[in-house]
């Protein structure tokens, strides 16, 4: 038997044995992977081989941006700018029908814009729009379903940790170019969140806010440029040559601390709690890239990715449904699989196949990354799904079915990000980057 066939089925029986037994993803690819690695290696090879793919994985100088913007993130959450971020949404989009859901969709993409994380914005725009909406009388499982739903625009939008992942893991691609590529595809996202939370609204009769004097308003945008400018100083420099994304990820913490400092949301003693849940959640994403090296290399080593090309390519040769075919994998592998290990897992199959008719790998990048952020929101795994229903005190049988339309709405835009290259490309391209 061909030895790519021998150690694939090794690798996918043991995950998905130890995945159903419990296991936790990692152990399960460590597992599987040493064992694809002793039908081909022989002794103490594959434990020696193991150790160092690990080390090597996580040896780079790229990642080092993921613990600095998971921090920043953190302190942002903490630090009282989402409550500003929420009062500026509210100022822009507060005349719509159903203003304060759409208030919650723009506070999200502006959250998120800021911290690069979809759940730590469903948690804190989440947790300010929620007790508004129920008072001025909305569905509890509507709202819910807006902050779910919008949340994940903050993966897409720079910065992003999936991005810089997804960099390190498809041989370094530019991180400005994902970053820059991200930006018309999370902005179509939240606006198509927006458009059906405001159709959704008129049919259930919730009306618009009244407007603030120019006094107020402008208090409102004063108040939020400091927190906006975050975005300025780092996507700015980054593109300016002033620093690296990985310098600008540490200028982003210094930045969103003397922040929070000046509001005064944030003490000196709330520090070790702070650096304490970053470094967990550094840990975890840092363990699964190494443990994801050791699987990458043994299926680069017997050739299990061209083996998977050639048995997709053999169904047809037209790169539409080829396309097709690769995005409902990842819808699928994306309601079990959180976005980091499946981007570990899986760019090195799916990047071979693309890239050889002609598919950037900065617009499969964003393809892939929109595509896991529909996981993020979908049963049984998505994390922004739990956190958005923990935040409105709602249950996910609940919310499912005011989230629909909303799954419609995303899955369109993502045939449009599949099909259409520049909606990805045209702003790096511009920028003189591709």
């Amino acid at each position: 038997m061909n030895t790519a066939l021998v150690c694939g089925l090794i690798l996918l029986v043991t995950v998905v044995v130890l995945l159903l037994i419990g296991t936790p993803i990692s152990v399960s690819l460590a597992a599987g992977s040493t064992l694809a690695m002793m039908a081909v290696l022989t002794g103490t090879k594959p434990l020696l081989m193991s150790a160092q793919k690990i080390f090597t994985g996580i040896n780079s100088f790229t990642l080092l941006a993921i613990p600095f913007f998971i921090l920043a993130g953190i302190i942002m959450n903490n630090g009282g700018i989402a409550r500003r971020l929420v009062d500026l949404a509210k100022l822009l989009v507060g005349k719509l029908p159903g203003s304060l859901a759409v208030t919650n969709v723009a506070a999200n993409m502006l959250f998120g814009a800021i911290s690069g994380s979809g759940s730590a914005a469903a948690a804190a725009i989440g947790g300010i729009m929620g007790p508004m909406e129920e008072e001025e009388g909305y569905d509890k499982d509507y709202s819910a379903a807006v902050n779910i739903a919008s949340a994940p625009a903050g993966i897409l939008i720079p910065p992003s940790n999936t991005l810089i992942i997804f960099s390190t893991v498809a041989g370094g691609v530019s991180i400005t170019s994902l970053f820059l590529a991200g930006y018309v595809p999370g902005l179509l996202w939240g606006l198509g969140v927006m458009a059906v939370a405001v159709f959704m609204a008129i049919r259930r009769g919730y009306k618009g806010t009244a407007g603030v004097s120019g006094k107020q308003a402008l208090k409102i945008c004063w108040d939020a440029i400091p927190s906006l400018m975050l975005i300025v100083i780092v996507i700015g420099g980054i593109l300016g040559g002033a620093f690296t994304p990985t310098e600008g990820s540490a200028i982003a913490v210094v930045y969103a601390l003397i922040l929070s400092f000046c509001y005064r949301t944030i003490k000196v003693s709330d520090l070790p709690r702070i650096l304490l849940e970053s470094a967990k959640l550094t840990s975890i994403i840092l363990y699964l890239i190494g443990l994801s090296s050791v699987m990458s290399w043994i299926m680069a080593f017997v050739n299990i990715p061209s083996l998977i090309a050639e048995s997709l390519l053999s169904v047809s040769d037209n790169p539409v449904i080829i396309l097709l075919i690769i995005n409902v994998i990842l819808l699928v592998l994306g309601t079990f699989m959180d976005p980091t290990p499946a981007i570990l897992i899986f760019t090195p199959i799916f990047l071979p196949i693309v890239e050889s008719f002609g598919m950037s790998v900065v617009q499969f990048g964003i393809m892939m990354t929109f595509n896991l952020c529909i996981g993020c929101i979908t049963p049984p795994v998505g994390a922004i799904l739990f956190t958005g229903c923990k935040v409105s005190g709602t249950t996910i049988e609940q919310v499912i079915k005011p989230l629909l339309p909303f799954f419609a709405v995303t899955i369109l835009i993502l045939m449009l990000v599949t099909f259409i290259p520049s909606l990805s490309l045209a702003i790096p391209g511009a920028a003189g980057l591709l």
